[in-house]
């Protein structure tokens, strides 16, 4: 039975997850507006979504932390999306410094994850909400 339930919400739970760790790029590209020399970068999350559902997690090099000595902290999440491949996203306007980061383009990249992860927990809880309701009658 909780199997059944597992495959039935997984959809759901590497869907949440990938949003997630989207947040979590757009969000390092937003706090290194001011670096020189970085590059944006972001992923297709309709192609990562189908990489994680057919369950290879993605393919390609993701851009990864190493970790130099044993008392690092671990890089990996463990559900899937560091294997989600980066991609350097095109400078709007070139910068003098080298930096592609579009405060707009992010803001707006950003607030679309944003609505998107909450339009899958609002699905979500409505699922769990009827399978409830079900239970109980």
């Amino acid at each position: 039975m909780l199997d059944k339930l597992d495959n039935d919400f997984k959809f759901d739970q590497r869907a949440l997850n990938l949003r997630a760790y989207r947040t979590e790029v757009l969000a390092g590209n937003m706090a290194n507006a001011e670096t020189p020399y970085y590059k944006a970068v972001d992923f297709d999350f309709a192609s990562a979504m189908k990489a994680q559902m057919n369950g290879n997690g993605g393919s390609g090099k993701a851009l990864a932390l190493v970790a130099t000595d044993p008392r690092h902290f671990s890089t990996n999440p463990g559900d899937g999306s560091s294997n989600v491949p980066l991609q350097y996203r095109n400078a709007v306007q070139p910068s003098v410094d080298g930096n592609t980061v579009d405060m707009d383009v992010e803001r707006g990249q950003f607030m679309d994850n944003a609505l998107q992860y909450q339009s899958t927990l609002t699905f979500l809880n409505n699922r769990i909400s009827l399978l409830n309701t079900a239970l109980k009658d």
